[in-house]
Formats: C-alpha cells, sequence, structure tokens
C-alpha cells in the first residue's frame, strides 16, 4: 500500500467466550475500516460498527467495498446469442481424448483451423466458402475469430505437409501388433467426380460412381480388418487397379514399422502380374480373389473346380500348377447362387423382349439393312450384357435369334462360386479364416460410403490444383476415422449394430444381430427411449447451444452452456467411455 493511500473495507472479527449460563459462545463482530500507510506502517481507522445489520447486507457491503458489481436477484439474464455448440462438443471430445488434436501437429492457427474443417466435414459437409458461413453460425465463429478462405487454403496446405508423418504414426499405432495382432492391412480403390476443367489429375476412366463423361480422380484407401482408414492415396482419374495397389504395397511396410503384414485387396488389383511384383519380396503375404475368366480356367472338364466339390460343403481347397506355392479356396453360396440365376432370367427375357421387336420390325420392312439392324441389336445387348448369352443372325431383311444354351449353362454352373487365393500359410490362416479376411473388405466400402454420402461429402471434387486435391482427399480421410470412432461409440443411440454376429459358416452372408433389427423395426432402445440415425443424433446434439448472457444494468458479459438433454448426457457419456477404452 502506497504512502497516504487509503482503502475502505468490512472487518470481521469473531471471538468467544463464556456466558452466565457457563456456556461458550461465539461473537461476531463487523466494522467499516480505513486502511492506510503511514511514516512506513500500516495503520486502521474504524469509521463504523455496522455489526447490527443483517448477514446479507453486511455480505453485499462487504463485496461492493472489494469492487464487486452488485445487481437486483430479481433481475432478469439477457441472452445476447445463442450458438450451436453441442455436436462441435461432440467432435472436439472425441478428437481430443484420441488424442488426435497432437496427432495433427504441435498447437498452432493451422492447427485450430483443420480441427475447425475436420469438425465442419462431419457435421456440414460442404464447400469451403460455404464452410465459413457455417462458422459463423456456430461457436466455431467465435472460437476461431474472423476466418478467410485464403487462411483456411493455407492450412490444407499445411496439413498435406503433416500427412506422411500423421499417416506412419496412424499405421504404427493401428496396424502394429498391441491393436492389430493378426497383422491385417486392408486396400480398396474408389473414384469421384471433378468439377472444372483445370484439375491435373482429372481424368476419364472407369467410374465407380457411375457418371459417365466425367473426369474424375481416383484413392485407394488402406484401412484395419475393422474399416478404420489409416492412409490414402490420390491418382489420376485413368489409373489401373492393379498400379494403384503395388503403389500402396511398396509403402506399407515402411508406414506400419510390421515386417509380417498380410495385404487384403480386391481381385481386380492383385493380378498375376502384381503377385509376381509382391513375390520379390519374401516378407509380404497377401489375400485376393480370382478373377471369373480365371476361375472358369480352374472349371474345364479336367480342371479342379468341378460343382461336386460343393455336394457337403460349401467350401474346399484346391490346388493347381499355375498357381505354384499359393492357397486356393473355392467357396460357394447358395443363397448368391439363386439370385444370380434369377437376375439372369430376367436380363435373358427383357433382351429377348427387345430383339423381338427388331425381328418384327425386320419382317415388317422397316429395317431392311444390316448395318440398320445391327445398330439397334447391338444396342440391346449392349444395355443389358447378354450378347454372349445369344445366337445372332444379320444379314438385309433377315433377324433371328435364340439363346446360347451352352453358354448359359457354362455361367450357370459357376453362379455363386468365387475362389480366394493367397500365399499365407494353412498353420498361420486356415480357409474358412482367409474367406472372412477377404470379406472384410466390405469394411473399406463402408468407408468409400461414409465419404460419399451425406456424412462427409467428398464429392465432387472442386479444387483446381493437385495439392489441394490430395488435402481435400486426406481432409476427408481423417474425418472418416473420426466418424468411425463416433459411430462405433454413438451405436447404443442408433440404428448400428452393435454385435453383429460371426456366422459359423464364413461363406454365409453376415445378418443383422436380432438387438439391431428389433431397434430397426420399433425404432425404439432397450430402455424405451427413441432409437435415431447417426446424422439425426448429431443434429439433436447440436441443439445444446453456448448462450452469451448479460445481467442488466452492466456491460460485462460471460459463456453460459445449456443443460443437455438426457439423450446428449448419455451420447456425450458413450463418447467417454469409448476414449477410456481404447486408450486402455
Amino acid at each position: 500500500m502506497e504512502q497516504g493511500t487509503k482503502a475502505m473495507h468490512v472487518a470481521i472479527n469473531r471471538s468467544r467466550r463464556m456466558n452466565k449460563a457457563g456456556i461458550e459462545v461465539e461473537y461476531q463482530s463487523a466494522l467499516i475500516r480505513r486502511t492506510y500507510r503511514e511514516d512506513g506502517k500500516v495503520k486502521h481507522e474504524t469509521l463504523g460498527n455496522i455489526s447490527y445489520l443483517p448477514q446479507h447486507a453486511i455480505e453485499d457491503l462487504q463485496a461492493s467495498l472489494k469492487g464487486k458489481t452488485m445487481v437486483d436477484a430479481t433481475a432478469r439474464m439477457q441472452i445476447l446469442r445463442s450458438l450451436p455448440h453441442g455436436h462441435i462438443d461432440a467432435i472436439t471430445t472425441m478428437a481430443r481424448g484420441l488424442r488426435f488434436e497432437s496427432l495433427l501437429g504441435p498447437a498452432s492457427r493451422q492447427r485450430d483451423l483443420v480441427m475447425a474443417l475436420l469438425t465442419a466435414r462431419i457435421r456440414k459437409p460442404t464447400s469451403k466458402l460455404a464452410t465459413l458461413n457455417w462458422f459463423t453460425d456456430t461457436t466455431l465463429g467465435t472460437d476461431l475469430g474472423p476466418v478467410s478462405t485464403d487462411e483456411l487454403y493455407a492450412a490444407m496446405d499445411w496439413l498435406l505437409q503433416q500427412q506422411p508423418r500423421i499417416e506412419k504414426q496412424l499405421a504404427r499405432t493401428h496396424l502394429g501388433p498391441e491393436h492389430n495382432p493378426e497383422a491385417l492391412a486392408l486396400f480398396d480403390l474408389s473414384s469421384s467426380w471433378v468439377t472444372g476443367t483445370h484439375n491435373p489429375l482429372a481424368k476419364h476412366g472407369y467410374s465407380r460412381d457411375k457418371k459417365r463423361g466425367c473426369e474424375q480422380i481416383e484413392y485407394g484407401m488402406l484401412a484395419t480388418r475393422a474399416g478404420l482408414p489409416i492412409a490414402v492415396r490420390v491418382l489420376p482419374g485413368n489409373t489401373s487397379d492393379p498400379a494403384a495397389f503395388i503403389q500402396i504395397a511398396e509403402e506399407i511396410q515402411d508406414l506400419s514399422g510390421v515386417q509380417d503384414l498380410v495385404m487384403v485387396g480386391d481381385r481386380g488389383m492383385v493380378t498375376n502380374a502384381r503377385v509376381e511384383d509382391l513375390k520379390k519380396d519374401t516378407d509380404f503375404s497377401w489375400v485376393t480373389a480370382l478373377r471369373n475368366t480365371a476361375i472358369q480356367q480352374l472349371a474345364e472338364d479336367d480342371g479342379p473346380l468341378q460343382v461336386s466339390l460343393f455336394d457337403e460343403q460349401n467350401l474346399a481347397e484346391i490346388t493347381h500348377p499355375d498357381y505354384p506355392h499359393e492357397r486356393l479356396i473355392a467357396c460357394r453360396n447358395p443363397p448368391l447362387a439363386a439370385k444370380r440365376a434369377h437376375q439372369r432370367e430376367e436380363l435373358l427375357t427383357a433382351t429377348e423382349e427387345k430383339l423381338e421387336a427388331v425381328k418384327k420390325a425386320v419382317e415388317a420392312g422397316r429395317l431392311k439393312t444390316a448395318g440398320a439392324t445391327g445398330v439397334r441389336v447391338g444396342k440391346i445387348v449392349g444395355t443389358y450384357k447378354m450378347q454372349k448369352h445369344f445366337h445372332l443372325v444379320i444379314a438385309d431383311k433377315k433377324f433371328t435369334y435364340e439363346r446360347n444354351q451352352d453358354s448359359i449353362k457354362r455361367e450357370a454352373d459357376l453362379d455363386g462360386i468365387y475362389v480366394i487365393r493367397t500365399n499365407v500359410p494353412q498353420g498361420t490362416m486356415d480357409a474358412p479364416e482367409a474367406v472372412r479376411t477377404y470379406k472384410s473388405l466390405a469394411n473399406v466400402e463402408k468407408i468409400f460410403k461414409t465419404l460419399k454420402t451425406r456424412d462427409l461429402g467428398i464429392r465432387p471434387i472442386r479444387h483446381y490444383t493437385a495439392e489441394r486435391t490430395r488435402a481435400h482427399v486426406f481432409l476427408c480421410m481423417l474425418a472418416a476415422h473420426l466418424t468411425w470412432h463416433l459411430r462405433t461409440a454413438l451405436a447404443p443411440l442408433t440404428f448400428t449394430d452393435e454385435n453383429r454376429p460371426v456366422p459359423e459358416e464364413p461363406v454365409a452372408k453376415v445378418q443383422r444381430s436380432a438387438a439391431a433389427a428389433h431397434k430397426a423395426s420399433t425404432r425404439k432402445l432397450d430402455d424405451g427411449r427413441t432409437a435415431t440415425s447417426y446424422q439425426d443424433l448429431l443434429a439433436h446434439l447440436g441443439t445444446r447451444t453456448r448462450n452469451t448472457t448479460r445481467v442488466p444494468g452492466t456491460e460485462k458479459t460471460f459463456e453460459l452452456l445449456s443443460m443437455p438433454t438426457p439423450r446428449q448426457h448419455k451420447a456425450m457419456d458413450l463418447i467417454d467411455h469409448h476414449i477410456r477404452t481404447y486408450r486402455k
């Protein structure tokens, strides 16, 4: 306290004394004092005794002298603005619990913007410009402050620089022996169309989105057996499946740090040429399947693949000299066989109806030349892809057709049959497990579904440069990684199947559990609460707001988070439980 400075305060003095009845009583006095320094000494001056005042009045005066603003208890607080916050809180809680922020890099403005972009991609996937507008309508706008499009693009550029380190850390965590004792890594390829004309990666190729005539990019996804995304590679839109597979295969061991990793790839990727490339690395194992042409060769008269193999079981191991030091596991799925037979008959019937119309046109003289007739017939058999199953005779003023029964029978004999191909020894992976391993590629397909649907909205690709395109796809992959955790954690509140049963017969189709089927049919949880979709649950979490509040008569404001609903409270508990379980 400076010389001459005087401070007023309330001094509370307490003492204990024995009264006349011999009972110890506590006495309290409240004094208004002024404290000051004089000649280097602190002195007190009593200005008045306020002990007679009610306790609440003494406390109010004490607080007022300490500089606090006193407000009428009956005054209503003013809510200046309410912003959605619950969904952002759920996503950031999951990310921080999984140490995802530290995975991205050290604390920085760029990391904060990338986390905001990930949150926006999970909750409201749209263009980067529209994302800025979404920021302002949530608490992200307040927390981040002003953000420009240039800052967002700079953050994406920063993220792309971190990609090798992030993917290596993800791979070593989730493909390592602790989380991946089976040493499996799954890889599959997909594509998305591109808008604009300047993207150097945009090429015409086989469109998995069925967007004919549109340029596209391709991207290969590396994932765990459970379908957790680990790494992604963006390729020109005309890249072949085998080329994409061999590129990731060359990097996978360096990424994961695991030498005896088993790569699982679709039959279109692991061709004979790629197998020869993989064999150059003796530490590399793989699981794939044969293409239809190779299966047909095995099913020839003297081949090892005969229908009699499946008289008593739907799975059998066979060998063939064209596949030395490899295992071939033939499988037959009766429901799939019946489905394909039904589809083929429908296509044959539809083709015949169209061909019959052409035949009548020829007989009526409306089609006179072989060329005109051939064009019409070509469109029909091209649409239904049934040309191999018909004998067609086309000439001037003549057209006949009939089914090719031999071709139909050859195809029918192989209905529902597929052949798993692997070099993993029997002692490491038996035949049923090899089949289940290959079928787990369906989990990578789920990642692509998550990316392309309203979950993450990766398409269309709107970027013009290769670097920004790669950054966009990598950002979506990281969002898919977080979405996997969120969907898993929130499964008890949604229609998601928490415990999908594994069928004893590996060839059989995996069915939903009885509990999941009950949730879907009744739209109720076990406790009677309403079940909902994952997206609807995120929307409900967003109804929890963070309110900027002010008390009348003051200029100071504070943030007040609204109380959670029972469903919101349960959702956050599930996220906390998932974090604790996954980090063990």
